[in-house]
């Protein structure tokens, strides 16, 4: 058998860096990790070192490249995914001059807020500036202040100095592309949610001056734009010997976490629906069309995938709930035996949800840890526990946060469809959440949709930017990538446990609807 060719995927998201050795046909043959922190700050800041992601990007991928040192296999490229709308200041050396703001950090909201407000109003939003903003591209900046825009405008308006010494403001992918290759350039698709790209031609992406002018951003301060299958460079002589790569290995410009987990689910042609459940969550397909749907914050946005669109949305908390239950439990297990112990883990939180029938025995949990993106646009709303009782048990609890995460899918999901103009089923579920049995099927119960998982759920970041650049490459086309894809397994809705979930919805929804005011009061 003659040398593959790899592609060496690299995955970053919220809880840490992932790569992955995957041939140019989408097989997985290796993968290493490290973990990251998130820094949490008063009034909605959530910020991380990005010198952090780029020592994890190097000593996985370094461990990575030794371990199959004995191989034959060739890596010919570095194609990164990242996280969606985490921003980086960086100076003109290319260093950064602050800490990244996350997709979670809020604290631009107030400068947005100013941004777009005006008479007449309708939800927040100045109509003539909505309707100028959502027809050139697909949208407008967030009224919760977490997309790019917010960020830079909460920079420029609160920390002046910072703003002055800042060269360029990147997407969190191509910070990393940076110090891979010192080319300093954002893909069409990774830049986005700065929300100053007039994406009415997808031939022909660019900034929109007077959006720009609007804004009060410098422009100077704005990355150069590149499709996401361009080759941006070769990795630099040190990175490459730092990370055990040879010379002359290609770096594709690849794309933000949403396109790649597209791509990786092999959902790649229109209206094939995928189910992303990680540290946050989203339903996304792609679409022929450009469309926005401002009340629900559903959008179309650009793909690498570069004659279509995909319509994006994206809920704050899924997997990043169990997280925080885990902390809880751990940390009431440590006060109650005086020591941290071994603290429990996500298999033991499924195991735990087996026992317990759907429906939590009546117990709901609305996941909104960190306010909500969509189908509402609410940083107030936070998250409870509800409908408790003298015989509720901890596993009732443990359940129902699995199942709060499916129902606040299964509501988003609603607007989605309304969005395409039909149904998605089936679904391919991907992220690390995929991974576990018991939350496939409640998804699937939930949802009343059949799921479909790939092997290997977690990598689908991975695989999709391998896809990408191996159409970069030329060894396939977007088009060749369903043929590729296998699914290990099928979840089908079952008729009773449906049932249970349709009534826990309606309560669901109820209870954002009859208590958003209280949410404002308490967290505005």
């Amino acid at each position: 058998m003659g040398k593959r060719r790899v592609i060496l995927a690299v995955d970053h998201g919220t809880s840490g860096v992932k790569a992955s050795l995957v041939t140019t046909q989408g097989r997985v043959l290796a993968s290493d990790a490290e973990k990251t922190e998130v820094i949490f700050l008063p009034g909605g800041g959530a910020e991380q070192d990005p010198r952090s992601w780029w020592d994890a990007l190097v000593r996985v991928s370094r461990r990575l490249v030794q371990s199959q040192a004995s191989g034959c296999d060739e890596i010919e490229a570095v194609c990164v995914s990242s996280t969606f709308s985490t921003t980086v200041a960086i100076d003109e050396k290319g260093d950064p001059v602050m800490n990244a703001l996350t997709w979670m950090d809020s604290r631009g909201a107030p400068h947005v807020r100013r941004l777009m407000g005006g008479f007449p109003s309708f939800m927040g939003y100045s109509i003539p500036k909505a309707l100028r903003w959502v027809s050139r591209t697909s949208g407008a900046p967030s009224l919760s202040g977490k997309d790019d825009i917010g960020h830079v405008l909460f920079v420029m308006n609160e920390m002046p100095r910072v703003y002055e010494k800042t060269r360029l403001f990147l997407p969190s992918k191509d910070y990393l592309n940076m110090r891979l290759t010192g080319e300093r350039a954002a893909t069409f698709d990774s830049v986005h949610l700065f929300w100053l790209t007039d994406v009415r031609d997808l031939a022909r992406i660019r900034y929109d001056k007077d959006l720009v002018r609007e804004s009060g951003i410098d422009p100077s301060k704005l990355p150069p734009l590149v499709a996401s299958t361009d080759v941006l460079g070769h990795i630099a002589p040190g990175v490459a010997d730092e990370m055990g790569l040879r010379q002359g290995v290609k770096v594709v410009a690849g794309s933000p976490d949403h396109q790649c987990a597209c791509i990786g689910s092999a959902a790649v042609e229109d209206y094939q629906g995928h189910l992303y459940v990680g540290t946050s969550s989203w339903v996304q397909c792609l679409v022929p069309f450009k469309k926005t749907d401002v009340l629900h914050s559903i959008a179309s946005f650009p793909t690498a995938v570069g004659d279509r669109y995909q319509a994006v949305n994206e809920q704050d908390m899924a997997g990043g709930a169990l997280g925080f239950l885990a902390g809880l439990v751990n940390g009431f297990s440590a006060m109650s035996a005086g020591a941290a112990g071994q603290g429990i883990s996500y298999n033991a939180l499924d195991e735990i949800a087996k026992g317990v029938p759907p429906g939590s025995r009546g117990v709901v949990v609305t996941p909104w840890l960190n306010g909500e993106r969509t189908p509402v646009d609410d940083m107030h709303v936070r998250a409870g526990i509800h409908n408790l009782s003298t015989t509720t048990t901890a596993e009732d609890i443990v359940r129902a946060f699995l199942e709060g995460v499916a129902l606040n899918t299964r509501w988003s999901l609603k607007y989605v469809e309304r969005f395409v103009g039909r149904r998605l089923d089936p679904l391919t579920i991907v992220g690390g959440g995929a991974s576990s049995d018991v939350w496939c099927r409640i998804f699937a119960d939930c949802l009343g949709r059949g799921l479909r998982r790939p092997p290997e759920p977690i990598r689908a970041n991975a695989r999709g930017a391998a896809f990408i650049a191996a159409v970069a490459l030329k060894d396939i086309t977007f088009s060749d990538i369903p043929s590729l894809m296998e699914y290990e397994r099928v979840f089908e809705p079952g008729r009773e446990a449906s049932r249970i979930y349709d009534e826990l919805f309606d309560a669901f929804v109820d209870i954002y609807r009859q208590n958003r005011g209280l949410y404002r009061a308490l967290n505005g």
